[in-house]
């Protein structure tokens, strides 16, 4: 999993297998709303990958970033707010923004 804080998206290495050609990636999309309040807007599987459980760990890998770097979150994603709910660890729910 890579995270690339200039492009504001954090997001898998590249899907194998792949066809000759093929570039695919998932990814989350996030912005900094306020200094310390990130909204994580978008998560996106290439329609080959879904079911595989990829979204679910760019969520987790989103939530943790928060915490580990002592940030609130916004949460637009319908798929991270399911995250959520099924997965609602103290640490993550402290840290959510309305």
């Amino acid at each position: 999993l890579g995270h690339s804080r200039p492009s504001m998206s954090l997001g898998s290495a590249y899907l194998s297998p792949q066809p000759p050609g093929c570039h695919d990636r998932a990814v989350l999309l996030y912005e900094y709303v306020g200094k310390r309040i990130v909204d994580l807007q978008h998560t996106e599987v290439p329609d080959a990958y879904r079911g595989r459980g990829i979204a679910k760990h760019l969520a987790k890998a989103a939530l943790d970033f928060v915490v580990e770097e002592d940030l609130k979150a916004h949460l637009t994603c319908w798929y991270i707010q399911k995250y959520v709910k099924e997965n609602p660890l103290p640490q993550y729910l402290e840290r959510l923004q309305p």
